[in-house]
């Protein structure tokens, strides 16, 4: 029955390892967790059964893992749950012959800097020049630029 207690530990510590490497990488902590457990199953079979039953386990291990990551690394594997939509739309798309610098519009959202407004019954993401402008202000546009609107309140 100790077995299990062996194989649970060394199946913990794999799947630890398969976290470090396709899930959290650059954290380290999930790895060395990992290698830590496996290595208390390899030991618990080196001190709790001989050292035959140890080397085999050992061997065993070693043989697995290399497997587990290699049947893990491949591209294959990952298409059942990989995501084939693509994105085509945009964000902020301007129509440049509808707004132009001097149009007046609403702010709809707290502008902090960044927000939204609505020009010509069209809601678009806007910014301000660095003050901030409460919802509900009457804005105008000052400038487009790389697909930004920079705005300032309406005097």
């Amino acid at each position: 029955m100790f077995w299990l207690v062996v194989v649970t530990l060394i199946i913990i510590g794999l799947a630890f390892l398969l976290l470090e490497i396709l899930v959290i990488p650059g954290t380290g902590v999930a790895g060395i967790v990992g290698f830590i457990v496996i290595g208390i199953g390899v030991w618990q079979a080196y001190s709790f059964y001989n050292a035959y039953t140890g080397h085999w386990v050992l061997a065993g291990t070693i043989l697995g893992t290399v497997a587990v990551l290699v049947y893990s690394l491949r591209a294959k594997t990952w298409r059942r749950v990989m995501l084939k939509s693509e994105i085509e739309s945009k964000v902020n798309i301007i129509d440049e012959e509808n707004l132009n610098p001097g149009d007046a519009g609403k702010s709809i959202s707290r502008l902090v800097p960044g927000g939204k407004a609505i020009f010509n019954n069209e809601f678009y993401e806007v910014r301000t020049m660095g003050n901030f402008i409460d919802p509900g202000v009457d804005i105008v546009i000052v400038k487009i630029e790389d697909h930004k609107i920079f705005v300032k309140p309406k005097e």
